[in-house]
């Protein structure tokens, strides 16, 4: 079955947003100049303060544990080194090494398996929920915004008790299917089909396409802005995830890097601060979450605005 391909991209085409040529004026170009110079020094020590606590950290990774204990602003090494780096990763000779690499290993396949399911689940339920009519459908909507008031935290011990009734506790199936649907994404998706005109889906249902086949030939591609900042938020939620992961699993086998840096800051790893290793530990930690960030950053600003324009 083809898609009339002209009549598609031509109502495309016209679900695009007409960019304004009205030129807005800057707020601060209103202002004098002293006033403008006043108001760009005060953003840019903002944003230095903002930056601080990163830069320690990036730094004191690279310090002794004496140096960083006595000397923990100081933005200089003493006695550079890249000690904490080398146990991270069993480099270390003394025999000392941080099971570093299982932890990333774990969050890696949790966080890429989550991500792609809920993109999936987020996307057809969204879909579901603002274009097909179907018994039920505004108390399933109401039963979604419900949940999403719910705090995480009140559903723990339930959530313990399904798990080890049905067998899944420390298990990796117990760590991923719990959260292979956010009902926030799903809201977010449906908030962005809603955006779109149904000029188009009812262009492919003329050319003969069932329902499926408009949802993913025809109006998933339009929805890549929200795609993509429902991917950035799965990402970012399952790779940080640790409550979860706590009530889940017990077996050193299956800790990730939040319960594992959560056993190394309270001493699980042996005495003493270890300023370095547990920043290095946090530095590396945080480092996929804000590549991902900034590669879609204007993709993410443009799909978190999408929900809120209606046509």
């Amino acid at each position: 079955m083809k898609l009339s391909e002209n009549r598609i991209s031509e109502n495309r085409t016209r679900a695009k947003p007409t960019s304004s040529r009205v030129r807005v004026r800057p707020v601060l170009r209103r202002f004098p100049v002293p006033l403008r110079a006043l108001g760009y020094t005060a953003v840019a020590v903002l944003g230095l303060l903002y930056l601080m606590p990163f830069v320690i950290q990036l730094v004191t990774g690279f310090k002794t544990d004496p140096d960083a204990a006595s000397h923990p602003l100081g933005l200089i090494p003493v006695t550079p080194t890249t000690a904490a780096y080398q146990r991270l990763f069993g480099l270390s000779q003394a025999g000392d090494g941080v099971p570093f690499l299982r932890w990333l290993g774990n969050s890696t396949v949790v966080a890429v398996v989550v991500t792609v399911a809920r993109v999936l689940f987020a996307s057809m339920a969204g879909y579901a929920l603002a274009r097909l009519r179907f018994p039920g459908r505004t108390l399933l909507f109401g039963f979604l915004l419900a949940f999403m008031a719910v705090p995480p935290v009140a559903l723990l011990i339930p959530k313990f008790l399904v798990l080890n009734t049905f067998g899944l506790f420390d298990t990796y199936t117990g760590m991923i299917v719990p959260l292979m649907v956010d009902a926030a994404q799903v809201f977010i998706m449906k908030q962005f089909f809603e955006s779109i005109p149904r000029e188009v889906e009812e262009a492919a249902r003329v050319d003969g396409a069932g329902v499926f086949r408009t949802y993913w030939s025809v109006v998933l591609p339009m929805a890549r802005p929200a795609l993509i900042t429902v991917t950035i938020l799965a990402f970012q939620s399952s790779w940080n995830e640790f409550t979860h992961f706590l009530v889940s699993t017990q077996s050193s086998q299956y800790e990730t890097l939040t319960t594992g840096l959560a056993r190394m800051v309270s001493g699980g790893l042996g005495g003493g601060t270890q300023y370095p290793l547990k920043l290095a530990a946090a530095l590396l930690a945080t480092l996929p979450v804000a590549a991902l960030f900034f590669c879609f950053q204007r993709y993410f600003v443009q799909g978190a605005n999408a929900g809120a324009v209606k046509e």
